[in-house]
């Protein structure tokens, strides 16, 4: 499985490299309140931010994601996403 590694850029924004051949690099917006929504305040952003994409590359390689998005358009093309994620990160949803 391809590497992946998180940045933050700023408050809300995230540099994510996905080590793979080809490497590919993206940009993804994390708003507090859908964060807060996923994880309960459990988990902090770049691990919500990694595991995504660990949720995204069992779909899909790194080269189909897209350059920049928000994390909630994930959910757009995986429907399944916000109740899986939660079992990725262990945590448990309301």
């Amino acid at each position: 499985m391809a590497r992946v590694n998180v940045r933050r850029l700023d408050e809300t924004r995230f540099e994510v490299t996905v080590q793979g051949t080809p490497t590919t690099t993206h940009v993804v917006t994390v708003m507090p309140d859908y964060a807060a929504r996923l994880t309960g305040g459990q988990v902090a952003d770049d691990l919500l931010v990694s595991r995504s994409f660990d949720f995204l590359l069992e779909r899909e390689p790194g080269t189909s994601i897209l350059q920049r998005f928000d994390l909630p358009v994930i959910s757009r093309y995986f429907p399944e996403y916000e109740k899986v994620i939660a079992g990725m990160l262990k945590i448990s949803m309301p």
